[in-house]
């Protein structure tokens, strides 16, 4: 078997077979900082999926429905995995985001309602999460005025995203991904019913109302979201540029078999992440909320109830619940936020073939770091036209549900295109996997429709 370069036995690795135990556990902690490092683009994405949007549906599935809904989390995992991996697959190819590949091999009257459905859709969800982020901190700081906590942390996020360098700013997000094990840890502290959970998630339960296609479609539009697909495909390219793969003038990337399963393992670890987590969320939701008759989350103090039983026996328990849930959704909020507002401004750059890129300082790339201000401005500007901050991180994931259908439609379609992809077109799961998306989420879109009616 000849062995691509990545793939060789090195002298160090064929010592580290006969070394001592001692130096055989060193070695072990050192292949598990490996591991850690592969976690690229794909756990950024999937932790960015369970922003404060993703948090408020989840916690509303299991506080409104109980037990009932755990189940789509087995139908997002593997949907979700197909599009993303088709959106790595995409950028790793391509060497090119998205909105690029669109633009070079579709006409105009296909790129311009995409990219202005995905930029319509990443403000709104910029706005909602930066009024949950203010509202949660309102738990912590009652004195301050909404106002300026959403322009607070508006402006630290743009900071944060223009001056940081890549490398050390996907650093911190991969960190800030760490703030939702809270609702993991408060499920082994409260009486789950894990034969019951078992049962709802393997057998789905399906009602004929509004209130629940509303969910559901919510549940898959803040699960499988289109800002996701933009990112993430443009992250892969970032990656290539920051391991020297691509020249930051373009190109073709330098692709081998290793790297692409490394952007695989790191795309299918980051959604299971994303998913697991949804599930753990609307479970905590379902036994401490919708078990106490709290069936409608109107407020962050109501959502951060859920957490109540992580901090039971200490003093002040509510207060420190309060913390913990205001912890997570600022922590998140300050990944997502980021990505949504870089979404937007990807898709804009290369849709009129501007120069683009985390990578770049702001000189270098004016225009693509104009977008990601006025995004997250524009964004914020939603919070002071009336909207109940809970309500509105649930109606973004409808929303979100709602757009994602044309555009995985796009993504299946390119992604089989050979002369765009070469060797590297989806094969028959991936494309089982991108119609199946495209065909759930469709579906639900239309039951929600037809319900309203």
């Amino acid at each position: 078997m000849i062995l691509l370069p990545d793939e060789a036995i090195t002298e160090a690795e064929l010592a580290q077979a006969t070394a001592p135990v001692g130096a055989r556990r060193r070695a072990q902690q050192k292949g598990f900082g490996r591991f850690l490092r592969i976690l690229g683009p794909g756990i950024v994405t999937g932790a960015a999926d369970d922003d404060p949007s993703g948090i408020a549906t989840y916690s509303q599935a299991g506080a409104q429905f109980g037990l009932a809904l755990p189940w789509t989390t087995l139908f997002t995992y593997p949907l979700m995995t197909a599009v993303q991996e088709a959106c790595v697959r995409i950028g790793a190819v391509t060497g090119k985001g998205l909105a690029a590949v669109i633009r070079e091999h579709y006409p105009r009257y296909v790129l311009y309602p995409v990219v202005l459905l995905v930029v319509l859709a990443n403000t709104l969800n910029i706005g909602s999460d930066l009024g949950a982020m203010a509202a949660s901190m309102q738990l912590l700081t009652p004195g301050v005025p909404f106002a300026l906590l959403a322009v607070a942390f508006a402006v630290v996020m743009l900071l944060l995203e223009i001056f940081l360098s890549y490398k050390l700013y996907v650093r911190i997000l991969k960190w800030l991904a760490m703030t939702l094990l809270a609702y993991f840890v408060t499920a082994f502290l409260v009486h789950i019913p894990w034969g019951v959970a078992l049962r709802a998630t393997l057998v789905p339960q399906i009602q004929f109302n509004p209130a629940f296609w509303y969910i559901v479609v919510g549940i898959l539009g803040t699960t499988i979201s289109p800002y996701l697909f933009f990112w993430q495909t443009s992250e892969v390219v970032e990656d290539e540029v920051a391991a020297h793969r691509l020249a930051q003038r373009g190109g073709i990337p330098r692709l081998t078999a290793p790297y692409l399963r490394r952007l695989r393992i790191d795309n299918a670890f980051g959604m299971l992440f994303s998913n697991v987590t949804a599930w753990f969320i609307m479970v905590v939701a379902a036994v401490v909320l919708h078990s106490a008759n709290v069936t409608n989350i109107a407020s962050a103090a109501d959502a951060a109830k859920a957490l109540e039983p992580l901090v039971q026996g200490f003093p002040s328990a509510g207060t420190l619940a309060k913390f913990i849930f205001a912890a997570g959704v600022i922590g998140i909020g300050l990944l997502s936020v980021p990505v949504l507002a870089g979404s937007s401004s990807y898709a804009i750059a290369e849709t009129f073939n501007w120069r683009e890129g985390l990578f770049r300082k702001f000189k270098q790339a004016r225009g693509f770091y104009m977008v990601i201000v006025l995004g997250t401005l524009a964004g914020l500007g939603f919070n002071f036209i009336g909207f109940n901050p809970m309500r509105a991180l649930v109606f973004t994931a409808v929303f979100n549900g709602l757009a994602a259908v044309p555009l995985i439609f796009l993504i299946a379609r390119v992604s089989r295109r050979r002369d765009l992809l070469g060797e590297h077109v989806s094969g028959p799961w991936s494309q089982l996997g991108l119609w199946s998306a495209f065909a759930v989420m469709a579906v639900a879109a239309i039951a929600l429709l037809l319900s309203l009616l």
